[in-house]
């Protein structure tokens, strides 16, 4: 009871809506409450009657990690750190392929796909994570395993400067080709945070670098991977790939909006939205629900409010109110809806990530882009606990256009505007 009233007292999502409201506070539970104390340390697992003692690239990495800190949970930081560090601990000179999952309580691995691009994911979560915490030591161990996993990634581009990998998080059970839309947008939205990483850790050269190599990237992935599929103007998932895959969405959670408007029709339209969200493929009833937690986070951050916030209403009550609750689920029907942890860590980044629009700059500084719904007056959250400190973000409707935000921490007001729609803030926290 204590450690869930712990959870439950920081970061509070307050909105006009119970039930979003209530599904981000379960959300809580279920992603933090999957930690085991192991022979190596300790370590986030799924779960699900399944997963236990092992981490993976995608479920810990990319998912979860990046979101300990908000929630203040020493434990799940102490997991995320031991996490990268089991991962970085396969680093080696000649850029072979880190494994895909650690198991064993830390002392095997399990590679059974080959690589699936999971240095973009250990890049993307670790430099997102070491932002978030603000922990400038912690920055700085594992600042050469980031800077390893970019440059593992920069070898792997291939003549059209897109990463090549052998699969993808779903380990073959769809096609994803010789390089799919995922890596390639996980490895961008990785050499933006690094960047600004590198920049707070004194490296200037490799800061600049990394902006540059990312805005070549934004310009090759549109270039190989844009296209009209089934009549939309949005992404093929990989060369050769004709039919809408659920995925299309990842690019707007890295803040690629150069096919944004195609791409929300096609996420939205009959042929991959259901009751259950996405399928992950068109024309198929399998889905996954950590592609439909992406698109409405994405969604979100693409301006689209009213239409993520109509779906993100639609899928909170099936998930917390429906016939399979009340968390967020993997997949159907592989697993029967298991509720594994890191999906629900996926769920809460809807808000913090897409509804606020936070996004980590420094150890102590952020952007956010509030996207209020027209539906709600105001929206808060209390008590965030990143970036070193603890802090409130509040934001009210003001007119038509205006939006009033405003920062506090301790008592204090750190930052107090009015913004148009849309806009993005800058703020610093105190050293």
């Amino acid at each position: 009871k204590a450690l869930v009233a712990q959870w439950m007292g920081n970061l509070r999502l307050d909105t006009p809506d119970p039930v979003v409201n209530e599904m981000f506070a379960f959300s809580k539970i279920r992603a933090m409450e999957s930690i085991y104390a192991t022979k190596s340390g300790p370590m986030h697992g799924p779960g699900g009657e399944s997963y236990y003692a092992a981490v993976w690239c995608n479920d810990q990495a990319e998912y979860i990690n990046p979101f300990f800190p908000f929630v203040g949970y020493e434990y799940g930081n102490a997991s995320a750190l031991h996490s990268y560090k089991l991962f970085a601990s396969f680093m080696n000179n000649d850029y072979r392929p880190i494994p895909s999952s650690i198991i064993a309580e830390g002392y095997d691995i399990w590679n059974g796909a080959g690589d699936r691009g999971d240095a973009a994911m250990c890049a993307y979560g670790a430099s997102r994570y070491v932002l978030a915490k603000g922990d400038r030591e912690e920055a700085q161990e594992l600042w050469p395993f980031i800077e390893w996993c970019l440059e593992y990634c920069h070898r792997k581009l291939n003549p059209q400067g897109v990463v090549s990998s052998d699969t993808d998080e779903l380990e073959n059970r769809f096609p994803s080709g010789d390089a799919n839309l995922c890596t390639s947008s996980l490895y961008y939205d990785a050499l933006l945070s690094a960047s600004s990483l590198a920049r707070e850790l004194g490296h200037s050269a490799a800061a600049s670098r990394y902006t540059k190599q990312a805005a070549t990237l934004r310009k090759s992935i549109d270039a190989f991977f844009a296209a009209q599929v089934e009549g939309f103007d949005t992404y093929r998932y990989y060369d050769g790939n004709d039919v809408l895959r659920s995925w299309i969405c990842i690019p707007l959670c890295m803040g690629i909006y150069e096919r944004a408007e195609g791409t929300i029709q096609a996420l939205f339209s009959p042929r991959l939205w259901t009751e259950n969200g996405l399928l992950s493929q068109a024309g198929t009833t399998i889905f996954w629900d950590r592609s439909t937690l992406y698109a409405l986070r994405g969604v979100f951050m693409a301006g689209e409010t009213e239409k993520a916030h109509r779906y993100l209403q639609s899928y909170s009550h099936t998930r917390l109110l429906g016939n399979h609750v009340p968390y967020a689920v993997e997949a159907w029907p592989e697993g029967g809806q298991r509720h594994l942890s890191a999906e629900s860590a996926l769920y809460a980044r809807i808000f913090t990530e897409g509804v606020f629009g936070i996004r980590p700059t420094g150890l102590r500084s952020f952007t956010f882009s509030p996207r209020l719904p027209k539906q709600w007056n105001h929206m808060s959250l209390h008590d965030i606990k990143a970036f070193a400190h603890s802090f409130t973000i509040d934001v009210a409707r003001k007119d038509e256009s205006h939006l009033s935000v405003c920062v506090t921490t301790g008592g204090r007001e750190v930052l107090k505007k009015t913004i148009k729609e849309g806009a993005t803030v800058k703020c610093t926290l105190a050293q």
